[in-house]
């Protein structure tokens, strides 16, 4: 399959926003697939300066995380909004900017190039990346990644005017290490989606439209979860969805999602990714023949160990 040209790194048009799945299931599919996610917050924020034309705009005060609201008093919902009004422009222009809440002017000049004129930013519309697929609900069509929210530059839940899930496979892998968490580096697989986000969420994206075969499997309580041996679904080489062995060492329901305490202990795992990375967030924890949760964190200062929430906790978020 011809990959596509954007290349995706571990955590995401206007796109409509689909009704988000409702009502938990009895029987899930764990999936454990690593997708690319691509969320439309409806804005348009400073990713960073051009290296030759960014002086004017680093000059009049522009700064990264900026979201740019209007230009000469036009709107702007979009990147093509921006270039619209640039060629529209004569000589300098107004810019509005929204930065920690409070409303900016800027003035400059924007720079001349053989593409028209531009505010020498690069900028970007929404967020993107990889992540795992947790679960998908046959009854329903509908799935839940992630078991955590993607958030935007500020590090806050970023808004979504909608979103996609894409094919990806996993390139390569950094691996964790003491004070350095790894990540997983991937590349999406096609241009056109295999389903639509509807929801972002402190405990998982969810959406519908993608198909992923599978036994499905009872979902757990939280009381029935215990601290042993389980199992997680991960995706950390190419496309190959594998079992890895974890044991659970604590579980404690927590207001933040990190219900339960993990730690690897796999080898192959060990030798692939040093423990949990980036990347890995959404993998499907199993045990006793019951879908309990999902990876979500790693403990930074050791990757062995991580966080998982419950999957009770994601289902509830999916309403």
């Amino acid at each position: 399959m011809k990959r596509w040209i954007l290349r995706w790194l571990a955590v995401l048009a206007a796109v409509p926003v689909l009704a988000s799945p409702v009502l938990a299931a009895e029987l899930l599919i764990p999936v454990g697939e690593v997708v690319g996610l691509s969320l439309s917050e409806g804005t348009v924020t400073v990713a960073a300066f051009h290296e030759t034309y960014g002086g004017p705009a680093r000059d009049a005060g522009v700064q990264i995380g900026d979201e740019i609201v209007a230009l000469d008093g036009q709107a702007i919902d979009d990147a093509a909004d921006l270039y619209e009004a640039l060629k529209r422009s004569g000589g300098t222009v107004m810019v509005q900017l929204r930065r920690d809440g409070q409303t900016h002017q800027v003035r400059l000049s924007p720079a001349a190039t053989a593409d028209g004129p531009r505010l020498g930013v690069y900028v970007r519309e929404g967020v993107t990346g990889i992540g795992t697929v947790t679960y998908y609900d046959p009854d329903r069509g509908c799935f839940g990644a992630l078991g955590h929210g993607i958030s935007d530059s500020r590090g806050e839940l970023a808004p979504m005017t909608g979103g996609w899930i894409y094919e990806a496979a996993v390139e390569s892998v950094k691996k964790g290490r003491c004070g350095q968490p790894g990540q997983l580096k991937g590349a999406v697989e096609a241009a056109s989606p295999i389903g639509a986000l509807g929801a972002n969420t402190p405990f998982g994206v969810f959406g519908s439209g993608a198909e992923w075969p599978g036994e499905a499997l009872p979902v757990a309580q939280p009381g029935q979860v215990r601290p042993g041996p389980a199992r997680i679904l991960s995706n950390v080489s190419g496309e190959a969805v594998e079992f890895f062995d974890v044991r659970i060492l604590k579980c404690r329901p927590s207001p933040d999602g990190r219900d339960l305490v993990l730690e690897v202990t796999d080898p192959d795992l060990l030798n692939t990714t040093g423990g949990i990375v980036a990347g890995m967030s959404g993998s499907p924890i199993i045990q006793d023949g019951r879908l309990v949760g999902a990876v979500t964190h790693v403990l930074v200062n050791d990757p062995t160990r991580g966080y998982g929430i419950f999957i009770e906790n994601m289902l509830d978020a999916a309403e």
